[in-house]
């Protein structure tokens, strides 16, 4: 016969309760996922951990999937529970198609991130209204520089940081940041308060990743400096976003697919990641790959 008492009964009682109050479950306590919500540094913005990636090879990948494949694949990532959607002015026709695929689903829903092309001709307010047209949406979740190259771009684009805080001001957009390109820009982002979010290359093993030159297809890139930066940039509170996890489509190997997402899971520095996808098989991989090694 049990001897499990009053008294033990009580105690077991007690834990369980302790544990619902803190918000948890016994069996869910630890439990996390690529399709969580977190919230990018200090931004107050919210994105699924998970993001669908439109820029493989200039989205070229993702253009030759025609808009009825590339719709079916979106519904299927939204389906899944990636609600966080990213694009950029120079993927030709990707901001379109994006907003094709995502039409009659609500807005409020998922959330967006474009990047402005840094072209000195042109009107920056005329251009962000056209970056949401093309988006079909009233505002931007995030808003990046895309592609920043040198070590003085906080003071090059200073014009243009100030046009991204008005519009914020007018909350066309939430958020704004930008996405680095070599070691030079990256290395000026930590003390540039102004980045609500950064945009960063990092896998495991530095393919396609930030040089001193940039970021050359036959040149690994510094994964020690990339991820001592990153690391500075997270501590002041800018949001941070991996990109490049599967070395832009060349981690063919599935162990190197896991050993990159481990890596930049195992960081803890690395709040959120993009990933260009071309067919469902690669959505479902890489959730399973990241809830596995988020919860090791």
């Amino acid at each position: 016969m049990s001897r499990f008492s009053r008294r033990d009964f009580f105690k077991s009682t007690a834990a369980a309760a302790g544990l619902l109050v803190a918000g948890r479950t016994p069996a869910l306590a630890a439990k996390r996922s690529a399709t969580d919500w977190v919230t990018l540094g200090n931004s107050g913005v919210k994105v699924t951990r998970l993001a669908f990636g439109t820029g493989t090879y200039g989205g070229r990948v993702q253009r030759e999937l025609g808009q009825d494949g590339f719709t079916r694949l979106v519904r299927h990532a939204y389906d899944r529970g990636i609600r966080f959607f990213e694009t950029a002015d120079a993927y030709r026709g990707m901001p379109q198609m994006l907003a094709t695929a995502l039409k009659g689903i609500p807005r409020d829903t998922y959330k967006l991130m474009t990047k402005y092309r840094l072209r000195p001709e042109d009107d920056p307010k005329a251009t962000i209204d056209r970056l949401r047209r093309d988006l079909n949406t009233e505002y931007v979740d995030i808003l990046l520089l895309h592609c920043v190259r040198t070590a003085d771009w906080p003071e090059q684009f200073k014009r243009l940081r100030d046009e991204f805080s008005e519009a914020k001001a007018k909350k066309i957009i939430l958020a704004h940041g930008a996405s680095c390109h070599g070691l030079l820009p990256l290395r000026a982002c930590p003390g540039t308060t102004w980045l609500d979010v950064a945009l960063v290359r990092v896998n495991h093993n530095g393919t396609r990743m930030d040089t001193l030159q940039g970021g050359e297809d036959d040149v690994k890139g510094d994964v020690n400096e990339v991820v001592a930066q990153v690391k500075k940039i997270h501590a002041q509170g800018t949001g941070v976003l991996g990109m490049k996890l599967m070395g832009e489509g060349r981690f063919t190997n599935p162990e190197d697919r896991d050993a990159s997402i481990k890596f930049v899971v195992g960081l803890g520095t690395v709040d959120a990641f993009t990933i260009g996808f071309k067919s469902t098989a690669e959505i479902d991989e890489a959730i399973e790959r990241i809830n596995k090694h988020l919860n090791a």
